[in-house]
Protein backbone atom coordinates (compact mmCIF):
# COMPACT_ATOMS: atom_id res chain seq x y z
CA UNK A 1 0.00 0.00 0.00
CA UNK A 2 1.19 3.51 -0.37
CA UNK A 3 1.32 6.07 1.64
CA UNK A 4 -0.02 8.57 -0.88
CA UNK A 5 -3.33 9.65 -1.93
CA UNK A 6 -4.55 7.95 -5.14
CA UNK A 7 -5.51 10.44 -7.42
CA UNK A 8 -8.79 9.72 -9.42
CA UNK A 9 -7.98 9.26 -13.03
CA UNK A 10 -11.70 8.41 -14.66
CA UNK A 11 -11.57 4.91 -15.90
CA UNK A 12 -12.17 4.67 -20.20
CA UNK A 13 -15.47 4.37 -21.51
CA UNK A 14 -17.04 1.36 -20.45
CA UNK A 15 -14.49 0.64 -17.56
CA UNK A 16 -14.94 0.40 -13.46
CA UNK A 17 -12.17 1.72 -11.32
CA UNK A 18 -12.18 -1.57 -8.60
CA UNK A 19 -10.50 -2.29 -5.56
CA UNK A 20 -11.32 -4.99 -2.63
CA UNK A 21 -11.85 -4.15 0.78
CA UNK A 22 -12.83 -4.53 4.25
CA UNK A 23 -16.02 -2.17 4.79
CA UNK A 24 -17.26 -1.62 8.94
CA UNK A 25 -20.95 -1.97 9.43
CA UNK A 26 -22.73 1.00 10.96
CA UNK A 27 -21.37 0.18 14.67
CA UNK A 28 -17.89 0.32 13.35
CA UNK A 29 -18.85 3.42 11.75
CA UNK A 30 -19.91 4.94 14.45
CA UNK A 31 -17.04 4.23 16.38
CA UNK A 32 -14.97 5.57 14.00
CA UNK A 33 -17.29 8.86 13.89
CA UNK A 34 -16.81 9.16 17.29
CA UNK A 35 -12.91 8.87 16.83
CA UNK A 36 -12.84 11.44 14.21
CA UNK A 37 -14.50 14.40 16.15
CA UNK A 38 -11.53 14.00 18.24
CA UNK A 39 -9.26 14.85 15.67
CA UNK A 40 -8.19 18.46 15.32
CA UNK A 41 -8.93 19.53 11.54
CA UNK A 42 -7.34 21.59 9.25
CA UNK A 43 -10.04 23.98 7.02
CA UNK A 44 -8.82 22.06 3.87
CA UNK A 45 -8.95 18.74 5.14
CA UNK A 46 -11.18 16.61 3.06
CA UNK A 47 -12.63 14.12 5.66
CA UNK A 48 -14.22 10.72 4.12
CA UNK A 49 -18.06 10.20 4.32
CA UNK A 50 -18.48 7.40 6.90
CA UNK A 51 -20.50 5.17 4.62
CA UNK A 52 -16.52 5.58 2.75
CA UNK A 53 -14.95 3.64 5.42
CA UNK A 54 -12.72 1.14 4.70
CA UNK A 55 -9.52 -0.71 4.57
CA UNK A 56 -7.98 -1.37 1.25
CA UNK A 57 -7.04 -5.47 0.96
CA UNK A 58 -6.12 -4.94 -3.05
CA UNK A 59 -6.22 -1.97 -5.25
CA UNK A 60 -7.51 -3.42 -8.89
CA UNK A 61 -7.88 -0.27 -11.28
CA UNK A 62 -10.10 -0.01 -14.05
CA UNK A 63 -11.19 -3.10 -15.52
CA UNK A 64 -13.81 -3.38 -18.25
CA UNK A 65 -17.37 -3.73 -17.31
CA UNK A 66 -17.69 -6.26 -19.06
CA UNK A 67 -15.48 -8.15 -16.34
CA UNK A 68 -17.44 -7.19 -13.63
CA UNK A 69 -19.54 -10.35 -13.49
CA UNK A 70 -16.53 -12.56 -14.04
CA UNK A 71 -14.57 -10.60 -11.44
CA UNK A 72 -17.69 -11.10 -8.47
CA UNK A 73 -17.65 -14.83 -8.86
CA UNK A 74 -13.74 -15.83 -9.19
CA UNK A 75 -12.58 -13.16 -6.06
CA UNK A 76 -14.93 -15.35 -3.74
CA UNK A 77 -12.47 -17.00 -1.59
CA UNK A 78 -13.12 -18.15 2.54
CA UNK A 79 -12.73 -15.63 4.99
CA UNK A 80 -11.97 -16.47 8.37
CA UNK A 81 -13.35 -14.02 10.95
CA UNK A 82 -10.44 -12.25 13.18
CA UNK A 83 -10.26 -9.22 14.98
CA UNK A 84 -8.87 -5.97 13.70
CA UNK A 85 -7.90 -3.95 17.13
CA UNK A 86 -7.41 -0.20 16.29
CA UNK A 87 -5.42 2.36 16.07
CA UNK A 88 -2.82 4.38 15.85
CA UNK A 89 -3.73 7.59 14.37
CA UNK A 90 -1.01 9.01 11.75
CA UNK A 91 -0.54 11.91 9.08
CA UNK A 92 1.01 10.01 6.31
CA UNK A 93 3.13 12.31 3.97
CA UNK A 94 0.59 14.22 1.24
CA UNK A 95 -1.93 14.82 3.75
CA UNK A 96 -3.51 11.71 4.21
CA UNK A 97 -5.16 11.29 7.94
CA UNK A 98 -5.28 8.09 8.89
CA UNK A 99 -5.72 4.95 11.47
CA UNK A 100 -3.34 2.24 11.30
CA UNK A 101 -4.22 -1.58 13.03
CA UNK A 102 -2.07 -2.08 16.12
CA UNK A 103 -0.92 -5.23 14.76
CA UNK A 104 -1.71 -7.22 11.38
CA UNK A 105 -3.74 -10.11 11.89
CA UNK A 106 -2.28 -13.27 10.30
CA UNK A 107 -5.80 -13.94 9.09
CA UNK A 108 -5.83 -10.56 7.38
CA UNK A 109 -2.79 -11.07 5.91
CA UNK A 110 -4.13 -14.56 4.62
CA UNK A 111 -7.10 -13.07 2.95
CA UNK A 112 -4.77 -10.83 1.79
CA UNK A 113 -2.41 -13.32 -0.13
CA UNK A 114 -5.50 -15.20 -1.14
CA UNK A 115 -7.13 -12.50 -2.99
CA UNK A 116 -3.43 -11.59 -4.87
CA UNK A 117 -3.69 -14.92 -5.37
CA UNK A 118 -6.78 -15.29 -7.13
CA UNK A 119 -6.26 -11.42 -8.93
CA UNK A 120 -3.51 -13.02 -10.98
CA UNK A 121 -5.28 -16.37 -11.59
CA UNK A 122 -7.56 -13.47 -13.18
CA UNK A 123 -4.92 -12.00 -15.50
CA UNK A 124 -5.17 -8.88 -12.83
CA UNK A 125 -1.25 -7.14 -11.90
CA UNK A 126 -1.07 -6.83 -7.63
CA UNK A 127 1.04 -4.78 -5.91
CA UNK A 128 3.94 -6.25 -5.18
CA UNK A 129 5.28 -3.77 -2.26
CA UNK A 130 4.91 -5.07 1.77
CA UNK A 131 0.99 -4.73 2.65
CA UNK A 132 0.28 -1.38 4.38
CA UNK A 133 -3.48 -2.10 6.42
CA UNK A 134 -5.06 0.99 7.07
CA UNK A 135 -8.23 3.34 7.14
CA UNK A 136 -8.21 6.52 5.41
CA UNK A 137 -10.03 9.53 7.52
CA UNK A 138 -9.40 12.52 5.59
CA UNK A 139 -7.59 14.07 2.49
CA UNK A 140 -5.33 17.09 2.63
CA UNK A 141 -4.99 17.12 6.59
CA UNK A 142 -1.61 18.16 6.37
CA UNK A 143 -2.42 20.58 9.11
CA UNK A 144 -4.65 18.18 11.25
CA UNK A 145 -3.21 17.41 14.94
CA UNK A 146 -3.63 14.01 16.06
CA UNK A 147 -6.25 13.20 18.91
CA UNK A 148 -4.46 13.29 22.18
CA UNK A 149 -6.43 9.53 23.23
CA UNK A 150 -6.94 6.70 20.42
CA UNK A 151 -9.69 4.13 19.86
CA UNK A 152 -9.36 1.19 22.10
CA UNK A 153 -11.51 -1.56 20.06
CA UNK A 154 -11.37 -4.03 18.09
CA UNK A 155 -13.40 -4.79 14.69
CA UNK A 156 -14.88 -8.10 14.08
CA UNK A 157 -14.29 -8.55 10.52
CA UNK A 158 -16.28 -11.27 9.01
CA UNK A 159 -15.97 -10.47 5.32
CA UNK A 160 -14.77 -8.65 2.45
CA UNK A 161 -16.44 -6.34 -0.71
CA UNK A 162 -15.71 -5.68 -4.12
CA UNK A 163 -15.88 -2.01 -4.41
CA UNK A 164 -16.07 0.86 -7.39
CA UNK A 165 -14.62 3.86 -7.40
CA UNK A 166 -17.16 6.69 -8.78
CA UNK A 167 -14.45 9.39 -8.47
CA UNK A 168 -15.77 12.45 -7.18
CA UNK A 169 -17.91 12.35 -3.47
CA UNK A 170 -21.91 12.18 -5.10
CA UNK A 171 -25.16 14.10 -3.00
CA UNK A 172 -24.30 11.81 -0.33
CA UNK A 173 -20.64 12.22 -0.03
CA UNK A 174 -19.86 8.70 -1.06
CA UNK A 175 -17.05 8.13 -3.48
CA UNK A 176 -17.51 4.62 -3.69
CA UNK A 177 -19.99 2.08 -3.72
CA UNK A 178 -20.21 -1.86 -3.09
CA UNK A 179 -20.74 -4.40 -5.83
CA UNK A 180 -20.35 -7.38 -4.29
CA UNK A 181 -20.35 -8.79 -0.51
CA UNK A 182 -18.20 -11.82 0.69
CA UNK A 183 -18.34 -13.51 3.65
CA UNK A 184 -20.95 -12.03 6.49
CA UNK A 185 -21.47 -8.17 6.82
CA UNK A 186 -20.65 -6.45 10.23
CA UNK A 187 -23.70 -6.75 12.79
CA UNK A 188 -24.30 -4.96 16.28
CA UNK A 189 -21.92 -7.61 17.51
CA UNK A 190 -19.04 -6.41 15.42
CA UNK A 191 -17.34 -4.50 17.79
CA UNK A 192 -15.94 -5.60 20.90
CA UNK A 193 -13.96 -3.22 24.20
Amino acid sequence: MSATAPIFIAPPSGSARLFLALCPGQVVQAALATHAKAWHWNEAAARYAPPDWHVTLHFIGAVPRSRVDELRAGLDVPVQPFELRFGQPVLWPHGLAVLLPMAVPAALQELHAQLGHRLRQLDLRTDERPYRPHLTLARRAQAARLPVQWPAWGWSVQGYALMESTGEAGPDGQRYRMLQQYGRPDDASALQP
